[in-house]
């Protein structure tokens, strides 16, 4: 698609450069910039376009573009934000997905940006703005909603709004109320303290007193009888009507439709493929709440205007104003977008689309805008960090069966690829000493060392009360932190254990299992003295590899080979790997293109191998997900823009860092599923909710709230204190409410009276 200026508002000049978010305002179909200030405030007879720019580990850029409209805002302004928010994305390089968001019923991702909440104010640009902090108090009532981030709607001050399924709030001019529906989650109540905050330091200047008014819980305190003095005295609530309930739009099947010059084409097919979607159209598919526009790379800004229009015009005939329209352009669809169809393969057009980005950031740079930022940023080559303290102590067991077996000090880092181990390793922590409890499961090992050793593993947390944090590593996919640990380390082919060596001996394989007289080969990796591996391949030329030095050894001879791309730093690692592996042995040292006769020889003879080095898998930019398991199918939920504040002590959370991911488990979670905390991480790895191609053998870390360490935390701006306190989230959030934002330790919850009675 051909970008010129014409298409660009002068508006949108320089957007989204740089991380953070960007508003205009619809003023008279031009887009308006809104002055950080003023960030937050939406008014309900606007329409407004939201640019948020994330700066990804890459260095690239990533956008989210969304347009909001309130609810008194004009036809015609609304038609205007949307198409400003085309063209806005088309200037940034097409590739942004973008939303549309009506009050009251915005995405999570959009409320994310604005937590705990948007209240909007009433007015607009055209019918003049009010300020209610400047008028005299209104007593206002809200319904609160959400688990993660919360809908907050303004509801007539009335008796006959209240309800036992949500949480209310009434502001009121000297105390603030949460009303908690009994039928309303510990969570849901939680989310509200942080909405009954934002209120009071809003509106009251932070001076105002709060008080929670629990459901169907007649306590004779004056808040309660004040609370319900408001509504005339107290009365039963009505229970929801069939008509209070949000229609259900998804009932009906999904509708797939090509645009064809402004107008809506049924697709009729028996099965969704990718291969439906041509390049050159853009598509609607109606998935009733959400409706999505696919815009082919091909299409002219024009087409994608249109198709736009069209899905607004199927919403408005069809009276769906609250459903969300998403608009995904080829080549960057989102995984919910994705799973609409019954197959989806990626096509070769997402390959060229950084030559395409260069196009529209060099056609832009001729018309003179600054285009930084447009262009990925080349990937940064630094060492990934283990994020532990590496001086701790550690003890490893090797798994036999339903046995263990302490391994001594000089065999700590030699491991065989047959066999199962158990790490422990008591590591200085921040404050206290931490501790991580680990399995690692060799390639060549049986099923029934690898379920005991991850029993026995869970034993031993149990048995500290779940305190210390959990790792299960496979051979092959160790992260730098269990190398870090064990600083050198080794894996021999074969095994030690009594269910190896049946297992072959049943198999009729041969044993190959590690002699120090056999014919050995040794890949030597590592940065340095405090990493450093030598794993055991195959003896043939083919293992080789430029980037590597390895060691033979057959007997009495030794080798090591450098090959032609490493370093001096790899050269004296390989000679410290020898020292282990064959200590007191003089090696004759093969550089690549002059080996002897007989280093080919024991490798049974030349061939030819690879040169590049083995990649790791590289640590994405984390998401975190909450996770519920019901009957054994896992569910998660995203939670955008997360922090520590996100972190329930009632839920399960998982922590995708591609490379690895993190299963944090909070207090209130009960023993049995914390003794599941694993099999709920092997899921996620399983189910690859996110299409990443995620390895189900990827390190998964089970970390308990309290105890997590270092390199968890430092994904979050980390308060430990707020980990370490008692009771649910709602006592806590209220007892942090009380004492004027600080996390309180050490309190015994089930008799404070603040829970029934005003805080200040």
């Amino acid at each position: 698609m051909a970008v010129s200026m014409k298409n660009l508002d002068p508006a949108f000049q320089g957007a989204g450069q740089k991380a953070g978010i960007e508003i205009w305002r619809i003023e008279n179909f031009c887009p308006v910039p809104i002055p950080k200030s003023s960030h937050g405030k939406f008014y309900t007879g606007d329409s407004y376009v939201i640019l948020k720019t994330t700066a990804l580990k890459n260095g690239g850029l990533h956008h989210d573009i969304h347009y909001w409209l309130g609810k008194d805002t004009s036809q015609d302004e609304a038609g205007t934000a949307a198409i400003k928010t085309i063209e806005l994305d088309a200037a940034l390089g097409g590739r942004a997905v973008q939303y549309r968001e009506i009050q009251g019923h915005e995405t999570e991702k959009f409320l994310s940006y604005y937590k705990p909440c948007i209240i909007p104010l009433e007015g607009g640009v055209a019918s003049g703005f009010k300020h209610p902090e400047a008028e005299e108090h209104q007593t206002r009532l809200y319904v609160c909603k959400g688990k993660h981030v919360v809908h907050v709607k303004e509801v007539p001050f009335a008796r006959s709004s209240l309800n036992h399924d949500d949480i209310f709030v009434l502001d009121t001019k000297s105390k603030i109320y949460q009303f908690n529906g009994s039928n309303s989650s510990i969570q849901e109540r939680a989310k509200a303290l942080e909405v009954v905050q934002y209120i009071k330091d809003t509106y009251h200047d932070g001076k105002c007193e709060i008080a929670a008014i629990d459901d169907g819980k007649l306590m004779a305190d004056a808040d309660t009888g004040e609370f319900w003095g408001f509504f005339g005295g107290f009365a039963p609530l009505p229970k929801k009507t069939a008509n209070d309930e949000p229609k259900s739009t998804d009932a009906a099947p999904s509708k797939l439709f090509r645009v064809d010059k402004g107008e809506m084409v049924p697709i009729e097919a028996s099965s969704w493929t990718r291969e439906l979607l041509d390049t050159y159209y853009c598509y609607i598919v109606d998935c009733g709440r959400e409706v999505f526009v696919w815009m082919g790379r091909n299409t002219s800004l024009d087409q994608r205007k249109a198709a736009s229009s069209a899905a607004d015009e199927l919403l408005r005939s069809t009276d769906r104003s609250k459903s969300h329209i998403i608009c995904v352009i080829e080549g960057f669809e989102t995984v919910k977008f994705q799973s609409k169809f019954d197959s989806w393969t990626q096509t070769a057009n997402v390959a060229v689309t950084e030559e395409g980005r260069g196009k529209v950031a060099a056609l832009l740079k001729r018309q003179g805008l600054n285009v930084r930022g447009l262009l990925k940023a080349e990937t940064p080559k630094e060492e990934p960090q283990p994020y532990i303290d590496c001086t701790g102590n550690l003890q490893v067991w090797r798994v036999d069966g339903q046995q263990k077996t302490l391994l001594p000090a000089s065999d700590l880092s030699k491991f065989y690829s047959g066999d199962c181990y158990i790490f422990q390793y008591s590591y200085p922590g921040e404050e206290k000493e931490e501790q991580l409890i680990g399995t690692w499961l060799g390639k060549s090992s049986i099923e029934e060392d690898r379920v005991s050793a991850t029993s026995q593993a869970n034993k031993m947390v149990e048995s500290m009360k779940f305190l210390p944090t959990q790792a299960r590593i496979y051979e092959g996919s160790e992260p730098i932190l269990f190398f870090a640990i064990f600083q050198s380390f080794i894996v021999f082919k074969g095994g030690l254990s009594k269910g190896y060596k049946n297992y072959i001996a049943e198999k009729e394989l041969p044993d190959d299992t590690y002699t120090e007289e056999g014919l050995a080969f040794f890949r030597v990796q590592g940065s340095g003295p405090d990493n450093m591996q030598a794993i055991q391949v195959e003896p043939v030329a083919s293992s080789l590899n430029s980037s590597y030095c390895y060691i033979l050894h057959s007997g009495s001879s030794v080798f090591t080979w450098s090959g032609n791309l490493t370093t001096s730093e790899a050269q004296e690692v390989v000679e410290r790997q020898l020292d282990l592996i064959k200590p007191n042995m003089q090696a004759k040292l093969q550089k690549e293109g002059s080996e002897s006769e007989q280093f080919w020889d024991l490798l049974g003879g030349k061939s030819e191998y690879p040169s590049q080095k083995i990649s790791r898998e590289a640590e994405s930019d984390p998401r975190l997900f909450s996770c519920t398991l019901a009957k054994g199918d896992l569910k998660v939920t995203e939670v955008y823009n997360f922090d520590q504040n996100d972190l329930m002590t009632e839920d399960i959370f998982i922590l995708d860092c591609h490379s690895d991911i993190y299963v944090w488990v909070g207090q209130q979670v009960d023993s049995k599923t914390k003794l599941n905390a694993l099999s709920i991480g092997e899921k996620y790895l399983e189910r690859d909710f996110l299409h990443e191609k995620l390895s189900r053998k990827a390190p998964v870390y089970i970390v308990m709230e309290g105890g997590e360490p270092s390199f968890f935390t430092r994904f979050f701006s980390w308060d430990s204190s707020k980990s370490a306190m008692h009771g649910n989230s709602f006592q806590r959030k209220l007892a942090i409410l009380k004492h004027g934002g600080a996390p309180v330790l050490n309190v015994s919850f089930s008799c404070l009276p603040f829970l029934q009675s005003s805080v200040s």
